[in-house]
């Protein structure tokens, strides 16, 4: 695939000097370490960095034609390769992605939501890979230079791409949803994630929505039918498939016990029946699957397909993370934290089996808003229905919930330091241990600590 000058043109704000010059390009990068021959380095501004000091660099490694702001254009009279100005680099980026998503002949499939969008892009990634070859968000690049990078750095060859979108202010969704125009896409649920910015549930819901907007007129949307606000969505596109535990769903979960005990996970749509064991931690966990395999279904994997790759499924790291050691075991749930997937930790917690007493290492939790107090107070009442559970926790938020929990052994620390010494020496054999805070507190630090013990 290339971009040509016809596609440069179609660039909004872009003036092309000594287009003449130009010759299509091969691909397009942001990073003069990822820089090839024959590429296009875009210079993005950001907070602390500014790829126009990198320019340079990036011609002396291969890139054929620059992409600068209008500004900096009387500073590049030493460049010797076709520059691209524009208003802004990074909405041009943006444009970029788009004309080379339109390149290609791989589906689309965007996932978003308050809750659970990694896991969800990581098991629908995992159960495709069986059949298909898949292009897919790593680590956290869901925003606006995030889903354009996934794009631009997507192999020629593949038959999915993978999207993940995320949010914390409005339009954001949108901006990209216009970039990735899905062929597939999901909202997980709406949540209380980002409220601060994004002020209720029902503006999180608009906001969130603007992803089924940008679908293709022959795409498909996955609704929650189990999620309220999702339920309602009324959706222009023509193809639309409803998935939950709500038995009036177009693919239905429930959940059954085996005679070892073992939890059976029965998922029924598109006229298949699958039954398998899940080897994920919670119900949000659960859901998670349903809605990954609800899309497998719609693109033509097998029942044997999906019950084969459900075998070797694995947690995203910090998220649900099970780490059993000898004398305890750890649920690394580090990687963030809004009032539902907290919830759904401590249910995890609360039906776990395997260890008789249970402790719950808690941070704060950001981005609340007005709602910060009364959504940390919450967390206390269900707190006091876990059996045989000792609460540690840290940050300035958490101290409500270390004050409204009831007749369980407690303990509020105000330093780092003393919380890593205190989880160095207090007793924690035969525990299950949560470690669960907003990404911010850095609660992995305190994971490290136990991992430790069991060296």
């Amino acid at each position: 695939m290339k971009l040509t000058l016809e596609d440069i043109f179609n660039i909004p704000t872009a003036v092309i000097y000594e287009p003449d010059k130009y010759k299509s390009v091969t691909s397009v990068s942001i990073d003069t370490r990822s820089i090839k021959k024959n590429s296009l380095f875009v210079a993005i501004k950001g907070k602390n960095f500014d790829g126009h000091n990198y320019i340079n660099e990036a011609v002396r490694k291969g890139a054929s034609a620059i992409v600068a702001q209008y500004k900096k254009v009387n500073e590049l009279d030493n460049i010797k390769v076709p520059i691209i100005a524009v208003r802004n680099t990074q909405t041009a980026y943006g444009e970029i992605a788009k004309i080379w998503r339109n390149k290609f002949s791989a589906k689309v499939i965007s996932i978003t939501g308050s809750n659970g969008k990694t896991t969800t892009k990581e098991i629908l990634s995992h159960l495709l890979e069986s059949k298909f070859k898949v292009h897919k968000t790593v680590a956290n690049n869901n925003n606006q230079i995030g889903v354009p990078l996934t794009i631009l750095s997507a192999p020629q060859n593949i038959d999915f791409i993978v999207l993940e979108h995320g949010t914390n202010h409005f339009g954001e969704i949108e901006y990209t949803a216009k970039i990735a125009q899905p062929d597939y896409a999901l909202i997980t649920n709406i949540g209380n994630s980002h409220i601060q910015y994004l002020e209720s549930k029902e503006k999180i819901f608009v906001e969130k929505s603007e992803l089924f907007k940008n679908v293709k007129e022959n795409g498909t949307v996955f609704i929650n039918n189990d999620d309220q606000l999702l339920k309602s969505t009324k959706s222009t596109v023509a193809s639309k498939v409803t998935f939950g535990f709500t038995k009036n769903s177009d693919v239905t979960c429930k959940i059954n016990v085996d005679k070892k005990g073992n939890e059976i996970i029965i998922i029924d749509g598109f006229g298949k029946k699958i039954e398998t064991s899940f080897p994920l931690l919670g119900i949000a966990n659960v859901k998670n699957y349903l809605s990954a395999v609800a899309i497998s279904l719609k693109v033509g994997l097998t029942k044997s397909d999906i019950i084969k790759s459900t075998k070797t499924l694995t947690a995203v790291k910090g998220r649900l993370q099970k780490k059993d050691y000898n004398q305890f075991t750890i649920i690394d749930d580090t990687y963030n934290a809004n009032p539902e997937s907290v919830e759904s930790a401590f249910e995890v917690v609360k039906n776990f089996q395997n260890r008789s007493n249970k402790i719950l290492v808690l941070g704060d939790m950001f981005e609340l808003g007005a709602s910060t107090v009364e959504l940390h107070k919450n967390l206390a009442k269900n707190i006091n229905r876990i059996p045989n559970v000792k609460v540690y926790t840290i940050g300035k938020n958490s101290k409500q919930i270390f004050n409204d929990v009831e007749k369980v052994e407690k303990k509020h620390f105000n330093n780092r330091e003393a919380l890593k010494k205190y989880l160095s020496t207090v007793e924690i054999e035969n525990s299950v241990i949560l470690v669960k805070g907003s990404r911010g507190m850095k609660m992995e630090e305190f994971v490290k600590v136990l991992e430790n013990r069991a060296a």
